[in-house]
């Protein structure tokens, strides 16, 4: 999905930077000024540089446009998640009915691109919470993994900031995060591994100090 700015809430994206950043999970980055039509010009120019250094024709007309083609999906599809202005909306509304089981949201899909390579990580997300006070419309759930999945990533940070931005929205510890996913700096490159896929999971509260709860989460998490 591109990012879309009429289902975003700046201010809460705000409040979410300030919280990895004290929690020391905010993906290493610097504000350079840059607006988004700056981006896409300066990595035009840049990946123009890299075509031809590699020896390509750019009079080719299959090739000519291919530098703002990247430059624009860099900055509108594949990355858009390192603009905190982009933070989705999350609504939360109060808990009235008193529920406080398990709220499971299975098979999210997550697409990212690793930060050491820039090459796909594709995989699926598990997140659970108990509710407190609040309750999160389930939508949002999968709109926060893609939020942070559409920047370079390591797959233990990714897990780490969605485990976090929800705890802070819904104000609860009782959260858990699970991603399996694999790696195409490891499937394409490298050791060209086809077959094996990365694990991680971050648990917070019950679902860390209560083992049945623990047991449960993996369980519907795996099947």
């Amino acid at each position: 999905m591109s990012y879309n700015k009429t289902k975003t809430d700046p201010v809460l994206g705000q409040q979410v930077h300030e919280h990895l950043v004290k929690v020391g999970v905010e993906t290493p980055v610097i504000d350079n000024g840059l607006s988004r039509t700056d981006k896409i010009d300066k990595i035009e120019d840049n990946f123009n540089q890299i075509m031809e250094t590699l020896g390509l024709d750019l009079n080719d007309d299959s090739l000519m446009d291919t530098p703002k083609r990247v430059a624009k999906m860099y900055v509108n599809e594949i990355f858009w998640g390192l603009d905190y202005d982009a933070f989705p909306k999350a609504t939360v509304v109060d808990n009235k009915m008193k529920y406080n089981e398990m709220v499971v949201e299975r098979n999210i899909n997550v697409q990212s691109n690793c930060e050491h390579h820039f090459v796909i990580i594709d995989g699926l997300a598990t997140v659970a919470y108990v509710p407190n006070e609040k309750v999160l419309g389930l939508s949002k759930i999968n709109r926060i993994v893609e939020y942070f999945a559409k920047r370079p990533q390591i797959q233990e940070r990714l897990t780490e900031q969605v485990y976090h931005a929800l705890s802070f929205i819904l104000d609860t510890e009782d959260v858990a995060v699970m991603i399996d996913a694999q790696h195409y700096c490891v499937k394409s490159r490298g050791v060209e591994d086809t077959g094996s896929s990365t694990i991680t999971s971050r648990l917070g509260g019950g679902f860390k100090s209560d083992p049945e709860v623990r047991a449960e989460f993996i369980a519907l998490a795996r099947s």
